[in-house]
């Protein structure tokens, strides 16, 4: 089996395993797994209602996915997607309170850029932490966005409150003229579009360019790029920065789209998720599309799983759980040696015995 079959076989067989586990968990708690299956596809995809929630939910998590995707194309596992977005719907919302912004469509870019740019700041933290002090990057950017939560609740919780956000602690609305609306009338908001064009010039840096490729280069052998005289350091700052800025704008998204203010409501799981649509997607920002919008589908079914069958909204994050772990052990496959009679089994070396046999007749 070629790579790209296995880049297309193992993650797809994943899925289904992760859904046959899924119906033995559900059928543990009484409900039948067919039903939960019919349901699961229905809320996702089954008419246009559906398919309008499922891209709203995709469009942050390809964003958040790219916070993994790209960095990891430089050797690095950065896992901090969280602190990011939260961080760059901060800044998003926070902008007009120090800046007179143009009511326009400039306006509106000027707060994206501004969520942009305070995701790549902290996610450049990560990288600069690996390259400079040798912390491992998949801690510090954990840590990072624990850090970014607990500055983003200060600042709604304090000094940003709107003082009409009585329960619900949050920052100032957004003008009616910075926010984001949908496309066509519909309720899927051109974030959508931000996140399928960042996707699709992400890979075509990476597969066009001399700085794309030099980032792949540090990511495949550091010491060989170190040798041929690339900027290894800088080119890790890069690779996190421009992560983060994804991360950041889809932060920024959800604010100028969904909420129009900075609340808790932007703490929803979507840097998160995005790890497991990036390792899905084998780090390649094209195929980030397809898979944001499959769990971005198993999230916007949550809801109906629980008004039909009475199973909780959160259980949708068992299923994607156990695709996570069942995406990571996949890995351990696709470097064994298969065999194309017999799909997916190995194929089995012969013994010493018949090795001995196959020499005497020779």
């Amino acid at each position: 089996m070629n790579d790209t079959l296995k880049s297309i076989a193992l993650p797809v067989l994943a899925i289904a395993a992760a859904l046959l586990l899924f119906g033995v968990f559900v059928w543990f708690a009484g409900v039948s797994p067919v039903d939960v299956w019919v349901t699961l596809f229905k809320g996702a995809f089954g008419d246009w209602f559906s398919w309008q929630n499922t891209l709203q939910r995709a469009a942050p998590l390809m964003l958040t996915a790219l916070c993994v995707a790209i960095p990891a194309r430089a050797g690095l596992v950065v896992i901090g997607a969280e602190g990011a977005l939260v961080l760059g719907g901060l800044a998003c919302a926070a902008l007009p309170y120090v800046l007179a912004l143009p009511q326009n469509g400039l306006g509106t870019a000027l707060v994206c850029l501004a969520g942009a740019m305070a995701g790549a700041a902290w996610t450049a933290i990560a990288g600069a932490l690996r390259r400079y002090r040798g912390i491992n990057e998949t801690i510090s950017s954990l840590l990072l966005a624990y850090v970014a939560i607990g500055l983003f609740k200060h600042a709604v919780e304090g000094p940003l409150r709107d003082p009409a956000s009585l329960n619900k602690p949050s920052t100032l609305p957004l003008d009616d003229s910075l926010r984001i609306g949908g496309i066509l009338g519909s309720d899927i908001h051109w974030g959508l579009a931000l996140g399928v064009l960042a996707c699709l010039v992400l890979w075509v840096w990476l597969r066009f360019t001399a700085s794309g490729f030099s980032v792949s280069v540090v990511g495949g052998n550091l010491r060989a790029a170190q040798l041929v005289g690339l900027p290894a350091s800088r080119l890790v700052l890069l690779a996190c920065g421009l992560g983060g800025a994804a991360a950041g704008l889809g932060g920024a998204v959800e604010v100028a789209a969904v909420h129009t203010s900075a609340n808790a409501s932007l703490i929803a799981g979507y840097g998160y998720a995005g790890i497991l649509v990036s390792f899905m997607a084998r780090h390649n920002p094209v195929a980030i599309i397809p898979v944001a919008i499959l769990f971005g589908g198993f999230g916007a079914a949550g809801s109906l799983l629980q008004r039909r069958l009475g199973l909780p909204d959160a259980s949708v994050l068992v299923l994607q759980g156990l695709a996570f772990v069942l995406i990571l052990a996949s890995e351990a496959l696709r470097e064994r040696d298969w065999n194309w009679r017999v799909l997916l089994l190995p194929r089995r070396e012969p013994s010493a015995a018949q090795l001995s046999m196959g020499d005497k007749i020779a």
